[in-house]
């Protein structure tokens, strides 16, 4: 061999080592990120088509694989704000790369357990005035994520419901106390309804048993029509609630489409698929080094009506044309 050739044929083999070494590095050095999942609601029977679950395909969208690239443990509360803080300390403990916590009592919970791994939210009305963020634009913390207009929609809510009870009179609310967008709700919803002549009828529930106690109670006060609030947990029953309306043939409206999914007659307020989409963004940006403090809490820009033809029939009422020319999506 030719003092050329060898030396040809050792820088062969050294790039081929280290062709080799890098590959051997690359695979070493791939990391595999942990995501916690947190939820006030109890588990579904299945994350298929449940709206908790929608931000996995964003997550493919973007590029990640779950079981190469991320792996996701879920923890569900099933109403319990106990259960949420022992659930937080179990996860901090088991030191994930990021929470996605969904709704204010999640978000809370998990702030409380740390101030060091970053927190995304979904399903937070108003992280600003919930304390968990100092500002949209700079959150200054360990949390960020995209918020929902759940809280601000009570006007229009009882607007929906007079097209279909226009001599509505008597309207009944069911919050979760336990929930703060609960008593805010509730207060937005007297406000709106003093100016109009409406009385409002509250009836409070943060347990399965009670949900279905209210509605024993509404069917006796003869409320005209029902506004049920904003909350995770609530979206976990949505069948029990729509369920309850139709039984009762009572006119209801709701704020995420869930529930109208579920048989509800009518929702208004954000997409809550696309809501938690959208924290699989901030996922991604914190994978990429950003930090939480520094990335601005997204507002939403648009709200949907979505109402159920079904639904309407099943308690003796026609949609309205009011109603049908506004619809972002009727459900037949």
């Amino acid at each position: 061999m030719t003092i050329c050739s060898s030396r040809r044929f050792a820088l062969l083999c050294a790039g081929a080592a280290f062709a080799w070494s890098g590959l051997a590095f690359a695979q070493r050095a791939r990391k595999v990120w942990r995501i916690a999942y947190l939820s006030s609601r109890d588990a579904p029977k299945s994350l298929e088509n449940d709206y908790h679950a929608a931000w996995l395909p964003r997550m493919r969208e973007l590029g990640y694989v779950e079981g190469r690239d991320f792996t996701v443990t879920w923890h569900f509360g099933a109403g319990s704000d106990e259960r949420l803080v022992a659930l937080a300390s179990e996860i901090v403990q088991t030191k994930p790369d990021v929470i996605v916590a969904l709704g204010t009592p999640a978000a809370r919970a998990s702030q409380a357990a740390t101030r060091t791994i970053p927190i995304v939210i979904a399903g937070v009305a108003d992280p600003v005035a919930f304390g968990l963020v100092a500002s949209f634009a700079k959150p200054g913390g360990n949390i960020t994520g995209p918020s929902i207009m759940a809280t601000d929609v009570a006007i229009k809510h009882l607007e929906l419901l007079r097209a279909f009870v226009p001599a509505m009179s008597r309207v009944a609310v069911i919050f979760n106390p336990k929930n703060p967008i609960g008593p805010v709700a509730l207060q937005q919803v007297h406000a709106a309804a003093e100016p109009v002549g409406v009385t409002v009828l509250p009836f409070a529930a943060d347990d399965p048993s009670q949900i279905d106690a209210a509605f024993v109670a509404i069917s006796r006060v003869r409320a005209d029509a029902l506004i049920v609030a904003p909350d995770p947990f609530f979206t976990g029953h949505a069948r029990r609630f729509t369920d309850a309306a139709t039984a009762n043939r009572l006119p209801a409206i709701y704020s995420f489409t869930p529930f109208v999914e579920a048989g509800g007659l009518m929702c208004y307020g954000q997409n809550v698929y696309e809501n938690n989409r959208r924290a699989a963004d901030y996922v991604d940006r914190i994978f990429r080094g950003a930090k939480p403090s520094e990335l601005p809490i997204e507002r939403p820009t648009r709200l949907e009506l979505i109402v159920n033809r079904r639904a309407a029939q099943a308690i003796g009422l026609v949609l309205p044309n009011s109603i049908l020319l506004r619809a972002d999506r009727v459900i037949d």
